[in-house]
């Protein structure tokens, strides 16, 4: 391995864990929401900071990466006990916190699709599972809290900021620009989720076709019209009796 790859890996490795650290905290603030006890702090941190990649080890039939690297488990309770005790709020919160979560988004989608081609899967699963490590945590613990996942519901566009990081990942790894690849892909996916967030980008919930109308048919104006001339005067019969 060269010392840019090194480098490029090391710098990985950081931000994988800040998506740790930053998840946890998100998970201790939803917790804080549902007035939960010590336990529900920790159970939701770890839950909403690890369980994508552990979805994506178990899935490529490997040990998850959380039970063999002390670092990971370890950033997820700390921010549980620092979110447990301190309140992250406030407007220099708000500013900042959306830089590092998108920054995280992309880390983490970039992290599982490297991993899944690693072991051998094609483009399209490895995708799948770079997707599925950036949102998976998230999803699990809406489901403990039996509310249906934020990605599934209108929402800005976070999955798919997610998608397009591990498609630049691979589109770059096709390409043999194996150095500058992930960072590349990490800045298109946290590029898009913050660009989605400032203008209000959000996934459509369901897409409607015009209804034909049939040779014939009364327009539904005209039906309104009668309708509403059959309730005056029904109005004004009941008022002569």
């Amino acid at each position: 391995m060269s010392g840019s790859e090194e480098i490029v890996t090391a710098a990985l490795r950081h931000l994988d864990l800040i998506a740790v650290v930053t998840n946890a905290l998100l998970g201790a603030a939803v917790a804080r929401q549902f007035r939960l006890d010590a336990v529900g702090f920790a159970v939701l941190s770890i839950v909403s900071a690890l369980g994508g990649g552990v979805i994506r080890d178990v899935m490529l039939d490997q040990t998850p990466v959380a039970l063999t690297d002390r670092a990971y488990l370890g950033c997820a309770l700390g921010a549980a006990v620092v979110a447990f005790f301190v309140r992250f709020e406030g407007r220099r919160w708000r500013q900042v916190f959306p830089y590092v979560d998108a920054v995280a988004l992309g880390a983490w989608a970039v992290a599982g699709t490297q991993k899944s081609l690693l072991y051998g899967l094609s483009p399209l699963p490895a995708m799948l599972l770079g997707v599925l490590t950036a949102v998976g945590g998230g999803a699990v613990r809406d489901i403990m809290l039996g509310q249906v996942p934020q990605i599934l519901r209108q929402s800005e566009l976070y999955a798919s900021a997610a998608l397009a990081a591990a498609a630049a990942y691979v589109a770059l790894d096709a390409l043999e620009v194996e150095v500058w690849a992930a960072p590349a892909a990490l800045l298109v996916g946290a590029g898009l989720c913050l660009l989605a967030r400032r203008r209000g980008w959000v996934v459509p919930t369901e897409g409607r076709l015009p209804t034909p109308r049939l040779p014939g048919a009364v327009p539904q104006k005209a039906v309104n019209s009668f309708s509403k001339l059959g309730r005056q005067v029904s109005s004004r019969r009941s008022k002569r009796w």
